[in-house]
């Protein structure tokens, strides 16, 4: 069973996994990455049963054909959430002046693909509205997807790093800590929502796989991650 989806739901994948695989004998291979690069994948051509990305992107793969329409199952909503490594000091990051404190003063800024990434595009657009995205443009480090930003943060060992992703990508890479969400002027909640890819070669599993990740099964993991529904 292939799995294309955005970094924010590996874990609800993981946490159901093994009860899919013993239920009904195959495997899951799941894919993790900015939506967008995952998406790129999906129209391409790529093998697909079941795809995890935000609501909208979902609602265009089911206007192109992509996704099985009357599929879509949301899994919560995601807020996006600044990050700092464990043991070091929480700075307050709750208004603009304190937001733009911590990232001027940061040694170095970890956050998922600008381009193609939803929690990177968006924190990229927040670095400009306050003025730093050129400034602190030697302090960037950028990376394919939040996890990965999270896990190269949480194994540095150089001092002043923060990081900015969504919540479930800190809450569930050891080493890294949850400062805050993002200012209210700043938030981005981002609706994480499956679908069923229409060229599926097993659609009573890939919607037996649906109703893990969206219903009960799945629910625990979820809300520990910070899925909000």
């Amino acid at each position: 069973m292939h799995v294309l989806s955005g970094g924010a739901a590996a874990a609800v994948v993981q946490g159901v996994q093994a009860e899919f695989e013993q239920a009904t004998g195959s495997r899951i291979d799941g894919t993790f990455s900015a939506v967008g690069m995952m998406r790129d994948k999906l129209v391409a051509g790529a093998p697909c049963d079941v795809v995890i990305f935000t609501q909208p992107l979902i609602e265009q793969l089911i206007a192109s054909g992509h996704v099985v329409a009357g599929s879509a199952r949301s899994l919560g909503l995601v807020k996006t959430g600044v990050a700092v490594r464990s043991g070091t000091p929480h700075p307050p990051v709750r208004t603009r002046a304190e937001l733009h404190a911590a990232m001027s003063a940061a040694k170095g800024i970890y956050f998922p693909d600008p381009d193609k990434a939803t929690a990177g595009i968006h924190f990229m657009n927040v670095l400009t509205v306050l003025g730093l995205n050129e400034s602190m443009r030697g302090q960037f480090r950028a990376f394919p997807n939040g996890a990965t930003a999270m896990g190269e943060m949480a194994k540095s060992t150089e001092s002043g790093l923060i990081g900015c992703t969504q919540v479930t990508e800190i809450n569930y890479t050891e080493g890294v800590d949850l400062v805050a969400v993002l200012p209210a002027e700043f938030e981005l909640s981002t609706d994480y929502t499956l679908g069923i890819c229409t060229h599926t070669q097993n659609l009573q599993q890939a919607q037996f796989l649906a109703d893990l990740l969206s219903g009960p099964a799945s629910e625990a993991v979820r809300r520990q991650g910070g899925f909000e529904f």
